[in-house]
C-alpha cells in the first residue's frame, strides 16, 4: 500500500523538491528536519526566508545583490571605478571576489546570448552597460563571461560594441576549463585567469 503523507508535510516536501539540486529523498530529509526543530527555529527560518526575499535586491548600478540601492562594491572608495569586469551572474561575481585579487567594479549581464534558449542581446543588461561606458570614466572592460559557446558569443558581441568607444577590452585567460562555469572554479585558477587576461582585438 502506498504511504500518503499528511497534507502539511506533503506540501513542505513538495516545496523543498522545487529547489534546484533537491531530489525527493533530500526534500523528505529537510522536511523531517524542520518537523524535529523547535517552533522557534522553524519561525526563525521562515522569517529569514521572508526577510531575504523582501529586502535583497539588485544594485542600481552593477546588478549585484544588496539590501541597499547601491552595493558595497560600487560604494567603495578603494575600488578602481575605471575598470569594469563583466560577468553573467552574481555567482560569477562572488567567485571572482573570493580570489581577493580584483580591485575594480562589476557589471552583471544576467545571462548570456543564447538564441536557442530565446536569449537575445536585448534580454540582457547590455544597454545598461553601454550607458555606463558612455557616462563613466572607464579605461578597461574585462569580459569574464563563461568559457563556453554562449559566453564566447556574448564576449565577442560586447567587444564589437565597446571598441568604437576607444575603451580597452580584455578577456580573462583560459585558466578555466572550456565548458565549465566560473562559480565552480577554485581561487588559484580564477586568479591566473584574471592575471593572464588579454586584450580583445
Amino acid at each position: 500500500m502506498y504511504f500518503k503523507y499528511t497534507k502539511p508535510l506533503a506540501r513542505l516536501i513538495e516545496e523543498f523538491s522545487k529547489m534546484p539540486g533537491i531530489g525527493p529523498k533530500t526534500a523528505q530529509r529537510l522536511a523531517f528536519y524542520i518537523l524535529k526543530s523547535s517552533p522557534e527555529n522553524a519561525r526563525n527560518l521562515a522569517n529569514t526566508i521572508i526577510e531575504a526575499k523582501e529586502k535583497v535586491k539588485n544594485c542600481s548600478i552593477c546588478g549585484n545583490i544588496t539590501d541597499q540601492d547601491i552595493c558595497e562594491i560600487c560604494q567603495s572608495k578603494e575600488r578602481d571605478k575605471s575598470i569594469i569586469c563583466v560577468v553573467e551572474g552574481v555567482k560569477d561575481l562572488i567567485a571572482l571576489e573570493r580570489t581577493g585579487e580584483y580591485k575594480g567594479v562589476y557589471h552583471i549581464l544576467e545571462g548570456a546570448i543564447s538564441p536557442l534558449d530565446g536569449i537575445e542581446p536585448e534580454n540582457l543588461k547590455i544597454e545598461v552597460l553601454m550607458n555606463r561606458l558612455r557616462t563613466e570614466n572607464v579605461k578597461e572592460v574585462i569580459l569574464a563571461t563563461n568559457p563556453n559557446i554562449e559566453g564566447e558569443v556574448t564576449a565577442s558581441y560586447l567587444a564589437k560594441l565597446i571598441h568604437p568607444l576607444k575603451i580597452k577590452v580584455t578577456r580573462i585567460a583560459y585558466g578555466i576549463p572550456i565548458g565549465s562555469s566560473l562559480e565552480f572554479a577554485d581561487e588559484v585558477t580564477l586568479t591566473q585567469a584574471l592575471m593572464g587576461r588579454q586584450e580583445v582585438k
